[in-house]
């Protein structure tokens, strides 16, 4: 396997971090697109998110996805996403690792959650064989499962973006714990990012759709474990924020919750309690003004998108609402909490 890991040829400067965005190519295409129709007439939409989850049903991984069937039922969704660190502790192996059975098919059993899952790579999917998460050989195993890069889902009234945040870390390329990445097809690492970047952008300029949702596996906001990622605020807050993007979905810290921008215009959403929690380390103090709801152990979230109008709900192990919000979409946003 030490062919397929890089870390040890190349140590990117923290300088090329803070100006790679600079230095974008001069072309951009729009990422790859699924279409996924609405059942509804009025083309509204349903999903669950979850993430951090792999784990062969340990850690209440099969808890929470007994309460997502419910809930999905109740709901009537159309798809799950998956917002990364799919399976730990480090990815796949290959296609062939009965990890996809034991920590995915074989979990997730419930008819409701027998949809299409749109899923994001996350730092421990990139400790593995990042091709074999990629593979369309996995879909002939469960043909639920839909994993890129980069792409997005158009659906109904919404165009969901997926971004591959895991390159952005610089700290993984500085490697301090001497862990092994997959970094096939991100080398050269400047023009990865850039390109990303700025696809991200032509792509979110030219969707036509009511509501944007972009979903990563790294925080934006948080005052978890991990906290806010530095890369991800110099980096995708301002195009997010320049292109009006509705709601940011993440995982990576292990936790629900919502925060809001300055303006409350856009919502940082985290799930990432699809199985170990409980870090019982949080950061008091950050972001007061903007948070709304915090919940440190396992659960997962439900969006339901109309035209005007947008409900989001966190549900932990029990599958117990603890935190719901309402968007009003229309001439000025308003947060309903």
């Amino acid at each position: 396997m030490s062919h397929l890991f890089y870390n040890s040829l190349l140590i990117w400067p923290l300088l090329l971090m803070t100006s790679f965005s600079l230095k974008l190519p001069s072309k951009a295409v729009e990422l790859s697109r699924i279409q996924h129709l609405s059942k509804r007439d009025d083309h509204s939409i349903a999903f669950l998110a979850v993430g951090d989850w792999g784990r062969d049903g340990n850690f209440n991984q099969s808890r929470v996805a007994t309460q997502m069937g419910y809930v999905g039922k109740k709901l009537g969704i159309d798809f799950v996403i998956s917002t990364g660190d799919n399976f730990y502790t480090k990815g796949l192996k290959g296609v062939d690792d009965r990890a996809f059975q034991t920590s995915f098919t074989n979990i997730y059993t419930a008819k409701s959650l027998r949809k299409p899952w749109y899923s994001v790579l996350g730092n421990h999917d990139y400790q593995g064989n990042v091709e074999a998460q990629l593979s369309p050989a996995l879909k002939k195993l469960d043909r639920r499962w839909n994993c890129k890069r980069n792409f997005i889902v158009e659906a109904g009234a919404a165009d969901i973006f997926f971004v591959d945040t895991t390159p952005f870390v610089q700290k993984y390329f500085d490697n301090p714990k001497k862990q092994e990445f997959d970094w096939r097809n991100v080398f050269p690492r400047e023009r990865y990012l850039s390109s990303t970047l700025k696809n991200l952008n032509l792509s979110l300029e030219n969707s036509k759709a009511r509501w944007k949702i972009v979903v990563g596996h790294h925080t934006i906001r948080s005052i978890g474990y991990h906290g806010d990622t530095q890369e991800m605020l110099d980096h995708f807050l301002p195009v997010l924020e320049a292109q009006k993007v509705d709601m940011y979905i993440n995982g990576h810290d292990h936790c629900l919750q919502h925060l809001s921008n300055g303006r409350g215009s856009m919502q940082f959403l985290t799930s990432g309690g699809g199985s170990k929690a409980w870090k019982n380390i949080i950061h008091y103090g950050m972001h007061n003004e903007s948070m709304h709801f915090y919940h440190d152990g396992q659960g997962f979230l439900s969006v339901e998108v109309a035209r005007d109008n947008a409900k989001i709900a966190f549900y932990d192990v029990s599958g117990r609402p603890l935190h719901r919000l309402k968007l009003q979409k229309g001439n000025k946003k308003k947060l309903f909490t």
